[in-house]
């Protein structure tokens, strides 16, 4: 559409799952630069739904709920949100009952959340529910509403009421709705299969002016009902529109698979009847497989042996290993597991039977983060330093004994035990250990860490730094126990964030273990956690992956082994799930309710069956009887299936594909990439790429509340209101931008700095008065695509001479001397300018404008002249992008040499990393 002239922001392209997204904006962003078109894809609304609609708050944020510096709740942080405020939620009448009063805390949370989920998924409106004659709905309406207050309290967001307030948005703001139909003139949906209706609706929304929309997906595919998702969205697509204006183009060529493959898994969707009272739930369609020359042998195939486990396991470890010795095999990512859930017994027993045999399994979904040794270790450590733990601070009363605090006392065990492994190794490790338990056993001051830091300073000790020391672009179950590591220290600072917690205190360090071990840490490993995923590779090298089919929808594997196959339909409804739906839902109920089970079953093995692109697999366990596998609705396409060794697997003719590696480009700045990587390439590695996350905020409160500040009088006077900057008006947005800021971080400013900012500011704004008029642009973002990745920025405009535009960025603190001698002001100044003439790139490339100046702004100069200008020179910027693709080149290299580096003691000495990296130095023996 862009080769036909059509603007770019003028079109929306949203796909399902970040991962999808970020492959989208590279195919997208390769393509401008071979058409060389200048595009800023920030003006593009391009990314997953949530993304988009998030924007559209964000763009919009004064005709909404939310505030500045709001929190967006993950999945995560919304049930542990639920879960702190259950007591509200269960006080409502019958709630206890609604629940489940057997059911633990963690699952009325979980059943909480998946109500209020459906409320808002499915726009109903709680006043409603709330004076439903059912007491069941009726709770729920309470429910929801309680929750919405709650979050209004926090002036935070989660991913489902994204979309409810995207929704009443448009709905309640025709101009609003006008403004983006404008702009955005066509809409194009993947994986349209999964939307729910909230989705829909606001997409027919966006769409209805110009009727310019393009939604692809695969009805087959339909595998997040449990999500809102509705199947009929797709089905029923045309039916939005006049009869005969919706085209439909069937796309029935599989280009990826095997025609035996292709045949199988046709014949499995043609087992089910999808006709019920005159509605087929499913297109009519057979795909087909590509025309070309395909191997003779048989490509779909089964490894299984009668129930005996131990066999099992082996029979599958044989047929990879016969696959490796007979050349077909190159690498272990060809070969994918599949299962309903990794999480099952048996599938976990498979991986460590497999690993145990050197073949490496990348399974980061299957909730074993509290049973890797790093992770038990480091626990056990910390719990090992809190003398009489259990007995002095988590149990509140002696008849009281909670399961997880055996699981403590074994990872304390398990700890003490290596310490006694080797004494010599572990002996400063010891001495640390019994000076921290000395100083908690009877604590009488503050200390100056909690749990984050506590982290950090174990990976002084050579139990710890092992898992440290790794080179990132090793295999990625060798890199496990360091990004697992980066992940409890992520745990651990959101804990000290929603508690409020810097330090450990004599006055509250009960209260502080208590809520930690007692409450956070439980609900985690009650509900589980997933270990890290790259979103860069979904098959690492060197692993056979485990996935569920969930997981592996849109994926690709030459070899695909197949699992679960004892699985029967179940139903996936409730009662008060079947009386929301027939009489609260804003429409109909589409399939039958007691139908869902099979098509929801036949859908999900189906988009299991058509991964592999050379070879299926059917793997079971064979059993008879009660538990019986595979089930019997299976048993029709698995007996006829040949085993793997029954000669029909001819591999001289079975040629496997490569694993195609995606192409996703990545986002770089000035700041927090390039400065970062030049500063420290290990602070790099540390904090973007294995993603720990720090005990200090890396950028102060003072600077946040000046820029935001500022750019509030920017926008007014852009709106054409500079009446409206009054020192009432300013001091009022400052207090806001205050109040959301320091609830946001958890930080605060004494009334003295306060005071000082402020005045700062207003002075700012006396001083140019007279020139608003040559404001461009406030804060906005910039990106330019590169090469090899996406150039990104933040910038202020203001009107040069002669058509020129001028950069301006705002530094808080003393304006330094430009004549100064002193090397680290100089250096400071240094990288100033060169992050200036990186915005200044991005705005030539992007815009065409000329940049001829390029300014640093001290409010709090009085007397002399805020000002630090530099001249836009060309060479001076052509040498700084030059330095910065040649970091971006050794950064995607994962090249961390640090023999450039000159270490300071403000650089090191901040750094929480400074036990790992300085143990000499920084011992905190």
């Amino acid at each position: 559409m862009i080769e036909l002239g059509v603007d770019a922001e003028s079109i929306m392209v949203a796909t399902f799952t970040e991962k999808a997204a970020k492959e989208l904006i590279t195919r997208v962003s390769n393509r401008m630069l071979e058409l060389n078109m200048k595009v800023n894809l920030n003006e593009m609304y391009i990314g997953t739904l949530h993304s988009i609609f998030l924007r559209f708050l964000e763009e919009h944020r004064e005709f909404t709920r939310l505030k500045r510096s709001y929190r967006l709740l993950d999945q995560f942080d919304q049930k542990y949100f639920v879960f702190r405020n259950l007591e509200e939620y269960i006080s409502i009448e019958g709630a206890y009952e609604l629940l489940g009063e057997r059911s633990s805390r963690w699952d009325k949370a979980d059943q909480i959340v998946r109500y209020i989920g459906k409320v808002s998924e499915e726009c109903i409106d709680p006043e409603v529910l709330c004076t439903a004659e059912e007491e069941e709905i009726r709770i729920i309406g309470e429910f929801s509403k309680l929750y919405s207050n709650q979050l209004h309290e926090e002036n935070a967001l989660d991913f489902s009421t994204i979309q409810s307030e995207a929704l009443y948005l448009l709905e309640n703001n025709p101009q609003i709705l006008q403004k983006l139909q404008e702009k955005i003139k066509y809409l194009m949906v993947d994986e349209y299969q999964d939307t729910n209706t909230i989705q829909e609706r606001i997409l027919l929304l966006l769409a209805s002016s110009h009727q310019n929309i393009c939604v692809v997906g695969d009805d087959d595919q339909g595998l997040y009902r449990f999500r809102g998702a509705t199947i009929r969205n797709i089905l029923e697509f045309p039916d939005n529109f006049p009869a005969g204006t919706c085209k439909q183009i069937t796309l029935t060529i599989n280009y990826r698979s095997h025609p035996g493959i292709v045949d199988f898994y046709n014949r499995w969707m043609n087992e089910l009847d999808w006709e019920h009272n005159g509605t087929t739930f499913r297109f009519d369609k057979t795909i087909q497989p590509k025309d070309g020359e395909f191997g003779k042998y048989a490509s779909v195939v089964k490894v299984s042996c009668e129930e005996a486990t131990d066999s099992y396991y082996e029979e599958v470890y044989q047929f990879i290993k016969h696959l490796e010795s007979e050349g077909n095999l190159d690498d272990y990512n060809q070969i994918a597991f599949l299962f309903k859930s990794v999480k099952n017994d048996r599938v976990i027993a498979l991986a460590q039977y497999l690993e145990e045999r050197g073949i490496n399994v990348f399974s980061p979904r299957s909730g074993l983060f509290f049973e890797r040794e790093e992770i038990q270790l480091l626990l056990g450590a910390i719990i090992f330093i809190f003398p009489k733990l259990i007995t002095e601070h988590l149990q509140w009363d002696e008849d009281i004994e909670l399961h997880v605090w055996e699981e403590y006392e074994s990872w304390k065990k398990r700890f003490t035990y290596e310490l006694r492994r080797d004494p010599e190794k572990h002996a400063s490790l010891l001495k640390w250990c019994r000076k921290r338990s000395k100083q908690h056993l009877a604590l009488q001051d503050s200390t100056n860490y909690a749990f984050t830091a506590l982290v950090y300073q174990l990976l002084e000790f050579p139990m710890f730094s092992e898992y440290m020391n790794v080179d990132l672009n090793d295999n990625k179950v060798n890199l496990r126990a360091a990004y697992n590591i980066a992940t409890l220290t992520k745990l651990l600072n959101k804990f000290e964030y929603l508690y409020g917690i810097t330090v450990f205190t004599p006055k509250i360090l009960t209260a502080t273990l208590r809520n930690f071990f007692n409450n956070y840490l439980r609900f985690i490993i009650d509900g589980g956690i997933e270990e890290y995923e790259d979103f860069d590779e979904y098959a690492p090298s060197g692993c056979v992956s485990f996935m569920t089919i969930h997981q592996s929808k849109g994926l690709e594997f030459p070899i695909v082994f197949v699992g679960s196959l004892n699985l029967v339909p179940r139903k996936q409804y409730t009662e008060v799930d079947e009386l929301l739906q027939s009489r609260y839902y804003s429409k109909p109920i589409y399939e039958p309710l007691e139908l869902t089970k099979y098509y929801d079953f036949w859908r999900l093995f189906y988009t299991a069956f058509s991964r592999p692109q050379n070879l299926l697999v059917l793997t079971a366990a064979e059993k008879l009887g009660r538990g019986r596998c595979p089930s019997k609705y299976f048993e029709p396409v698995y007996d006829s299936v040949p085993s793997w060794d029954s000669g029909l697997l001819d591999l001289n003719e079975l040629e496997l594909e490569k694993v195609k590696p995606i192409n996703i480009k990545h986002e770089y700045s000035f700041t927090s990439h390039i400065l970062l990587y030049e500063n420290c390439p290990l602070q790099y590695k540390f904090y973007k790429e294995l993603e720990f996350a720090g005990v200090r905020s890396g950028a102060t409160m003072f600077g946040q509340l000046l820029h935001q500040t500022i750019e509030d009088i920017h926008k007014a006077v852009l709106r054409g209101e500079s009446h409206t900057l009054t020192d009432d008006n300013i001091g009022h947005w400052f207090n806001n931008n205050y109040t959301l800021l320091s609830k946001n971080l958890k930080a605060y400013l004494h009334d003295v700095q306060l005071n000082a900012l402020l005045r700062q500011i207003l002075r700012y704004r006396d001083r140019n008065e007279n020139q608003w008029h040559r404001i461009k642009e406030a804060e906005v973002d910039v990106s330019l695509v590169k090469e090899g990745y996406i150039l990104k920025g933040t910038i202020d405009l203001i009107q040069g001479e002669d058509g020129t535009v001028e950069l301006i960025d705002f530094k808080s603190g003393d304006k330094p001397d430009v004549n100064t001698t002193d090397t680290k002001i100089r250096n400071t100044l240094q990288q100033y300018r060169r992050q200036l003439e990186v915005y200044a790139h991005l705005v030539e490339e992007r815009t065409g404008n000329k940049v001829s100046k390029m300014h640093l702004y001290y409010p709090k100069e009085e007397d002399g002249n805020p000002y630090i200008t530099f001249s836009s020179n060309k060479l001076n910027i052509s040498t700084t992008i030059g330095t910065f693709d040649q970091v971006v080149r050794k950064i995607e290299s994962k090249d961390y040499d640090m023999a450039h580096v000159v270490k300071s003691e403000k650089q090191c000495g901040e750094c929480d990393m400074k036990y790992h990296c300085n143990p000499r130095q920084y011992s905190n023996n």
